[in-house]
């Protein structure tokens, strides 16, 4: 979930900066699938929208508001996310929320809190300290539940005082219509494959290894890094459907099982492709070798994988669970045979 390089902009996260604080307005929705920027490209315009010496390029980096953001003690600046979120980025909890995690009363919620969504609104309703106005960035928005979602609603549709929301976003079809319409949209900008390569040579991965994840993320630079970060072997990559295919479970033996399903709902999208003509997005087509599935068979796959991803957090044995999906896996990659 977590996005890395969210002080550091890359150029096409900083161009995108640049265009969408030149326009007018007081809610904005940035969409797309994860991996291109959405959460450091929110920061940016709140650090901007704040900042004390706002300079054409964005926030100036040095002020007291940006040493705030920085330190996460800004008064003006409200981050709206699941408390899980929260955690994997760095931004503290409310006094009674880690309160009743470290009491193990509850777990961290991977939904943004109703609890949370009143003290939103309540901030909305504050003078702002700083007098630069105030912030709510809502990341990732989709995971509001509905009672979360109608009450951020009636405050976009009344916003009281200078204060400025911005909604991330990885699905934002699943968000209310109504929520949508009420917010300028702006879809995220998809780097070049040279542009992601060269970001992610910047963070410290060699040539060959950035295009080989850029590939395997489907050209998402954040997501390459995520992988990269994950411990998992990166050159293990393209040895992926083989590995599945002979039902080796010590390929993905350091995967989760998120981790795993994703890989195969990439492998199953490729495959689909290839019946078609059409050429691998996430695999190069010699990793795919003389696999040719019947759809149909694709096609039950897809499904079951989708039906494990609902499932894929519960408690169940990581062991027994990556056996399942290998096995499975083997199952339909055998079955043009």
């Amino acid at each position: 979930m977590s996005e890395p390089g969210a002080n550091v902009l890359a150029p096409w996260i900083q161009a995108q900066a640049h265009t969408l604080l030149a326009q007018r307005g007081h809610a904005w929705l940035l969409q797309g699938p994860s991996g291109l920027g959405q959460y450091p490209l929110a920061l940016a315009l709140a650090r901007t929208w704040l900042c004390e010496h706002p300079t054409p390029q964005g926030a100036c980096g040095e002020c007291g508001s940006c040493h705030a953001i920085d330190v996460r003690t800004h008064a003006d600046l409200c981050m709206l996310m699941p408390e899980t979120t929260m955690m994997e980025l760095g931004w503290p909890l409310s006094e009674k929320a880690q309160g009743d995690i470290d009491d193990k009363k509850r777990k961290a919620s991977k939904e943004i809190r109703v609890d949370a969504m009143r003290d939103a609104v309540e901030f909305a309703q504050r003078t702002s300290a700083r007098g630069r106005g105030k912030v709510v960035v809502v990341f990732p928005a989709e995971n509001m539940n509905a009672i979360t979602a109608n009450a951020l609603l009636k405050t976009l549709e009344e916003p009281a005082g200078d204060v400025r929301f911005v909604l991330a976003s990885e699905s934002a079809h699943q968000l209310l219509p109504t929520i949508r319409s009420r917010c300028i949209g702006h879809t995220m900008v998809w780097p070049s494959a040279e542009e992601g390569a060269q970001w992610l040579q910047a963070q410290g991965m060699d040539t060959s290894r950035a295009r080989l994840l850029l590939q395997a993320t489907g050209g998402r630079p954040a997501d390459a890094l995520l992988f990269a970060e994950s411990g998992r072997d990166p050159m293990a990559w393209a040895a992926f459907p083989r590995a599945m295919a002979h039902g080796d479970v010590t390929a993905v033996k350091d995967w989760t099982a998120a981790q795993i399903i994703d890989a195969q709902h990439k492998l199953c999208h490729d495959l689909m492709a290839k019946l078609y003509g059409a050429p691998p997005r996430f695999f190069e087509p010699k990793d795919l070798g003389s696999l040719r599935i019947p759809m149909p068979v694709l096609s039950t796959w897809s499904k079951a994988l989708s039906t494990a991803m609902k499932t894929m957090d519960h408690p169940f044995n990581a062991g027994l669970m990556a056996e399942a999906l290998v096995g499975q896996a083997q199952s339909a990659l055998n079955s043009g045979h």
